[in-house]
Formats: C-alpha cells, sequence, structure tokens
C-alpha cells in the first residue's frame, strides 16, 4: 500500500471522529452516525491494505526461496 492510500485512510478516519464528535457535541444523530460510518470504512481500508501487503510480501518470500533454490 502506498503512503498516500495511508494517508487517505487516516484522513478518513480523523473526519469521522470529527464529524461523530461535532454530532455528539450539537445532539445531531445523523452527523454522529455518519462519523462512526467514516471511521469504520476507513478501518476497514486500512485492513484490507495491511492485508495485501502481508499476501505480498508473503508471495515474494515464497519466490526469493524458489529463486534461490533454481540457482543452487
Amino acid at each position: 500500500m502506498g503512503i498516500g492510500d495511508e494517508f487517505k485512510n487516516k484522513a478518513e478516519e480523523l473526519k469521522g471522529q470529527a464529524k461523530e464528535a461535532l454530532g455528539d457535541a450539537t445532539d445531531d444523530q445523523q452527523l454522529e452516525a455518519e462519523g462512526k460510518l467514516d471511521q469504520a470504512s476507513a478501518k476497514v481500508k486500512q485492513g484490507i491494505a495491511d492485508l495485501k501487503d502481508k499476501a505480498a510480501e508473503a508471495f515474494n518470500d515464497v519466490t526469493d526461496k524458489f529463486s534461490k533454490k533454481d540457482d543452487a
């Protein structure tokens, strides 16, 4: 995952926190719910990106082992 994606996810999470806090402060349940949804969405996106990174790392480890085996 790129730094840009990580930044976007964090920005979305912070936006959600701000919406939730503003909704709570103004007793706006819809805004508060939108904030919670934004936060959840950002966390899911971050989790998927982390999973992709781990899968790519595992794939690279396996391919490195096979290429070293072929060189021997």
